[in-house]
């Protein structure tokens, strides 16, 4: 993710009301970059994985504060004029009600913070990448299917955060029971 203009005034504006956004003017970091929480005082802010929810989880992960609702994702895919209005069943999320949200949604949550996801292949080297310019890395991978300790031969696409807090990189995946630390630059492309 990274800001659609990198010359982005010095505060953001508050996130829209209607994402279950958090109130309040965010500081810029410096470079345009605006600060989306960092866990300065009690810690990484770290959802726990629920129902098929990863992209929200992933997301406000990675923003390091409660931003995105279920309900607010839900509304990005059903009202006009959002991605799929009236469409049944929905193509953006699971018909089941339980979340399992398209690149789409993710794209248009980030566009109400001014933010855009850029695609990035994995063969190419994360070093041609602009880290310092990055909020975070938004990965779907691979995820094995599991019924409580049973792991099925199954794989499902699954959201997960990557970002960097000071000079640190944390892996904030929801299925993980806290954040893990991944080091470096160094570390992180390795």
């Amino acid at each position: 993710m990274a800001p659609e203009d990198a010359r982005a005034p010095q505060t953001s504006p508050s996130p829209s009301p209607d994402l279950g956004g958090v109130p309040g003017e965010v500081p810029d970091l410096g470079g345009g970059l605006p600060e989306f929480g960092s866990g300065v005082s009690g810690g990484l802010y770290h959802e726990r994985q629920r129902l098929e929810l990863c992209a929200l989880h992933a997301l406000n992960n990675l923003l390091q504060r409660p931003w995105l609702s279920k309900a607010a994702a839900d509304s990005i895919c059903q009202r006009p004029p959002r991605l799929s209005p009236n469409s049944r069943p929905n193509p953006h999320r699971s018909p089941l009600g339980t979340g399992n949200y398209d690149i789409n949604v993710v794209m248009a949550a980030l566009g109400t913070l001014g933010l855009a996801a850029i695609w990035w292949d994995k063969r190419r080297p994360l070093e041609h990448l602009a880290l310092p310019r990055v909020l975070g890395l938004l990965l779907n991978v691979p995820s094995r299917v599991t019924l409580g300790t049973l792991s099925l031969p199954l794989c499902r696409p699954h959201w997960l955060g990557v970002r960097q807090i000071r000079d640190v990189f944390y892996n904030l995946d929801s299925k993980l029971r806290s954040p893990e630390v991944i080091g470096d630059e160094t570390q992180l492309s390795s």
